[in-house]
């Protein structure tokens, strides 16, 4: 499968716009287009997957490591992979978009904001592709797609400025109707607020879909990595889907597919929870619906298979979940499930944006003691912490529930900050713990 990486030059430059044209416009050419996303993100690639109904790809060198995403990237299908950038193309301690093309040796196609510029615009793609020289990074920057651009003479100077080096893939002309609403953490999801597909036609028309398929190329390939269990036909794990606990990477599913079935479940609707070996409640957004979870039982019939030795694992908004009580920011107290020793209230900024890696300090349902993680943090929350709370990890790198700690345990159960790639090894883990 080919591919070709849609970078941006800086955040909110229209990186999600011009990708979600892309995909349509591949499609409406009779290609069959796979998603994909560069770094840790869940919501930009809710709107390709809304889009094309394909699972769209986490890449990300730090969640999975190299080989990882590069097994990541083969397990999509379709004819030309898109992936969108994050930030802007050099932008990212341990994750840019520039190491994402470097590591999948795939071609960069620059988004470039040109509602104000015309030879401006090919001055600036011409300092991005030479500033990878200056930093070492191997990437081929390609040529660029022209964002916010009008027809006639806007059009016609931005592709005459441009060096013979850098192609002209076309325009995304300037359309209100391609606004995606936001909220905390972001856009809002695509299950929620997808773009209306005829404004994508209507935009994707001045794409030079052909020159975009030519310019794509295969990555390397990488040998699989996928253990089987013996005891997978045997072994079950219950995931919490729906609109609470939305924030699932596919490569998590794929791991636990590979070693059980996979048994969805959703606590907002009040669900009773299958029969399982493991629980997993991924992140989302809980406090959107603590009336619906307080109220639901689901919560409590978790807190008693807790108790009982199941293996459970919560991220982010799993923790919040299985904490003692969640406030909104409105002031509203919910009554959660009451596993972990902890009270979190949703705050009016972000509280944690960054790459993380913690080491476990025992032996947990997603580590083996002394062994690291590596993952993502990204919340609004804060969790006020019993004093004789129990942690699973030291952080090494970011700032996990108190600075110092992440992994909230008791039981057999595990709350983390930290949002875990299927390549991290975390599943693995999950998939091996046995019941008390």
């Amino acid at each position: 499968m080919r591919g070709v990486v849609l970078a941006g030059t800086s955040s909110g430059v229209g990186k999600t716009v011009a990708t979600l044209a892309t995909l349509t416009t591949l499609e409406d050419a009779g290609y069959q287009p796979q998603p994909a996303k560069a770094g840790p993100d869940f919501i930009d690639p809710s709107h390709h997957e809304a889009l094309v109904d394909a699972p769209s790809r986490t890449l990300d060198p730090w969640l999975s490591g190299a080989d990882g995403m590069r097994r990541t990237y083969w397990r999509g299908e379709g004819d030309i992979c898109v992936v969108e950038g994050v930030m802007g193309l050099y932008d990212g301690s341990k994750a840019s978009t520039a190491a994402v093309a470097e590591g999948l040796d795939l071609p960069v196609v620059l988004v470039v904001d040109a509602k104000a510029g015309m030879e401006s615009v090919a001055a600036t793609a011409l300092g991005f592709a030479r500033y990878a020289d200056r930093v070492g990074v191997d990437i081929d920057v390609a040529g660029i797609l022209a964002q916010r651009a009008h027809g006639g003479r806007h059009a016609e100077g931005i592709r005459d400025a441009l060096p013979d080096e850098l192609a002209y893939f076309g325009r995304v002309p300037p359309t209100p109707d391609l606004e995606i609403p936001d909220r905390h953490l972001g856009l809002q999801m695509g299950s929620e607020a997808g773009l209306d597909r005829g404004a994508l036609e209507t935009a994707a028309e001045t794409i030079d879909v052909e020159r975009l398929v030519e310019a794509a190329r295969e990555p390397p390939a990488v040998a699989a990595d996928e253990t089987v269990s013996d005891t997978a036909a045997d072994r079950r794990v219950a995931v919490a889907r729906d609109s609470a606990f939305c924030f699932t990477y596919p490569s998590v599913l794929d791991r636990l597919r590979s070693g059980a079935a996979v048994e969805p479940f959703s606590p907002v609707a009040g669900d009773p929870v299958p029969d399982a070996d493991a629980i997993y409640l991924p992140g989302g957004y809980p406090e959107l619906h603590g009336e619906s979870l307080s109220a639901g039982g689901t919560l409590d019939e978790i807190a008693d298979r807790a108790a009982d030795g199941v293996p459970v694992y919560g991220e982010c908004g799993g923790l919040m979940a299985l904490s003692e009580s969640l406030t909104t920011t409105d002031g509203d107290t919910y009554e959660m499930a009451g596993v972990l020793p902890a009270a979190v209230e949703m705050q009016d900024r972000y509280q944690a944006l960054d790459h993380v890696e913690l080491s476990a300090r025992t032996d947990t349902v997603t580590a083996a003691s002394g062994t690291h993680l590596r993952g993502h943090e990204f919340h609004y929350s804060a969790a006020d912490v019993a004093a004789d709370a129990s942690f699973a990890f030291d952080v090494v790198r970011g700032d996990g529930i108190d600075g110092d700690h992440d992994g909230l345990t008791e039981y057999n159960t595990v709350g983390t900050y930290c949002h875990c790639h299927g390549e991290s090894g975390a599943f693995d883990r999950l998939l091996e713990v046995p019941s008390k």
